[in-house]
């Protein structure tokens, strides 16, 4: 034989519904078997019946509709941002966050030694950024200023047209013979190599200074005939006035 249907399960709101109108019918059984009450109980009865209907519907809305029970959603806090924790390779431990932060690589760093401050020139020293003017080139005035029957005074003029002053100057003369001599030198020692005779300062003329000049004086003896110089410089530059 099949087996008898299953009875539907009661749920609590279906039970405690039940249980409320069977209690309403009880009490208005009993308050009909008190009709020769006062009236005065009969009405606090109807509202005591009352008051348990409604509070039997609201007890039966709520259990059949419990969503109406939920509290009101509250908006979660923000999530905290909270910072990736560094990779960490084969033995290294991650670093914690309260972990004591490492030295600045800069503040462990030795400062450097100054350097020694450099010397003071020397006095009179010229300037290592200020190099001195170079010397420029000189120039030689011939002159004849005194002619004799056997013999001539010369004069050279040798001026310096630059700012710095020069040194060490040669001022070289050839006479048409070697016959001829020199004599009565001024302003420089005399050598000869033949009939080519050199100049070079003496003390009074070791310097001829920047925009001056110096004079080198001396008398040639022999014929008056053709001994004026062949040839004059100075410092390898063809002297001014040279006789032709």
């Amino acid at each position: 034989m099949p087996a008898p249907p299953s009875q539907p399960r009661r749920t609590t709101a279906i039970i405690l519904l039940d249980w409320i109108v069977a209690t309403a019918r009880a009490a208005r059984r009993a308050l009909a078997g008190r009709g020769n009450g006062s009236r005065l109980a009969q009405v606090a009865g109807v509202a005591a019946l009352g008051v348990l209907l409604a509070t039997a519907y609201s007890a039966v809305t709520v259990l059949r509709t419990p969503d109406r029970l939920t509290p009101v959603a509250v908006e979660p806090p923000p999530d905290l941002v909270v910072p990736e924790a560094p990779a960490t390779g084969p033995g290294r431990q991650p670093e914690s966050a309260s972990a004591t932060p490492r030295a600045s690589t800069h503040s462990a760093t030795t400062a450097p030694t100054a350097a020694p401050p450099a010397a003071p020139p020397p006095a009179g020293a010229p300037s290592p950024t200020t190099l001195p003017p170079a010397p420029a080139a000189l120039r030689a005035d011939f002159a004849v200023e005194d002619n004799a029957l056997l013999s001539y005074g010369a004069t050279v003029t040798i001026t310096n047209p630059g700012t710095a002053g020069a040194t060490d100057w040669q001022l070289v003369i050839v006479l048409p013979r070697e016959s001829l001599e020199v004599g009565s030198v001024t302003g420089a020692r005399a050598s000869r190599d033949g009939a080519t005779w050199t100049f070079t300062p003496d003390g009074d003329t070791a310097t001829v200074p920047g925009r001056g000049s110096v004079r080198v004086t001396f008398r040639v003896s022999g014929a008056a005939i053709s001994a004026t110089p062949r040839a004059c410089t100075i410092d390898g530059a063809a002297c001014i006035g040279l006789p032709s």
